[in-house]
């Protein structure tokens, strides 16, 4: 149990990380659809806005990911909600409520047929994997809203269409992949290997860095099924403790 400092140090921690992600994200999101050029010099900014596009679509997500476990605010489940439903909308269009349901029950039960972010018939298949993961998660809800945003954006603000592809849908994809990769396929497969306890999870070893950016340490995959109250800026700190009492 957290103390009543530790819960205000870690709301404020994580509530100034969401601040930024957030603002990050709105800042160049609005830049790139309604403002930045549609010419040949413009499009040579793509190789970077997509790709920090596409983290910052990650990051809201993962946001939305602590508010679902209470850990962004720490005892404040008021705010959980308001933030969790502000950023998983931002992100594609999700409803948090509906989301924390399914979430919840990947936890409780993680790599079996109940698993709703668990393909019980193509656990070793990355492709077959994601697209029943995408079927589970996006539904004509999500689908309604993202086209009503579209429209929006096209017809009544008059963004570029090529703009709103390249830098709002194609990051939008691709942090898909990207969080479904790094957050569910390569956790949650089955190797050679198996799983260390009946989390059916694993970690990846990559560094603090190659971590972060990848997913926000999400990666730190079986730390985050032991402590699942834990933000994901505290994961690295948990898998060091773990690693440390394991050689102790």
């Amino acid at each position: 149990m957290l103390t009543a400092a530790e819960q205000r140090r870690q709301t404020l921690v994580g509530l100034t990380l969401a601040t930024l992600i957030i603002a990050a994200f709105l800042a160049l999101h609005i830049y790139a659809v309604f403002f930045h050029p549609w010419t040949a010099t413009g499009l040579l900014w793509a190789p970077l806005f997509v790709p920090v596009l596409t983290w910052l679509s990650v990051g809201l997500f993962i946001v939305a990911h602590d508010a679902m476990h209470g850990s962004l605010a720490p005892g404040r489940p008021a705010f959980n909600l308001v933030w969790g439903r502000l950023t998983l909308l931002l992100y594609a269009g999700f409803w948090m409520d509906r989301l924390r349901r399914k979430h919840f029950d990947h936890h409780r039960y993680v790599g079996t047929d109940k698993d709703p972010d668990f393909a019980a018939d193509h656990p070793t298949r990355f492709l077959p994997w994601y697209v029943s993961f995408m079927r589970r998660y996006f539904g004509w809800r999500e689908a309604a809203v993202i086209t009503a945003v579209v429209w929006t954006y096209v017809l009544l603000l008059g963004a570029n269409v090529g703009n709103v592809l390249l830098y709002w849908a194609l990051p939008a994809i691709l942090s898909s992949v990207q969080l479904f990769f790094f957050g569910t396929f390569l956790p949650h497969r089955h190797d050679e290997q198996p799983f260390a306890d009946h989390h059916r999870s694993r970690t990846n070893d990559f560094g603090w860095l190659a971590s972060l950016l990848s997913c926000y340490h999400f990666g730190y995959h079986h730390e985050h099924h032991l402590s699942p109250g834990t933000p994901w800026w505290r994961l690295p700190r948990v898998r060091n403790d773990l690693r440390q009492s394991r050689q102790a």
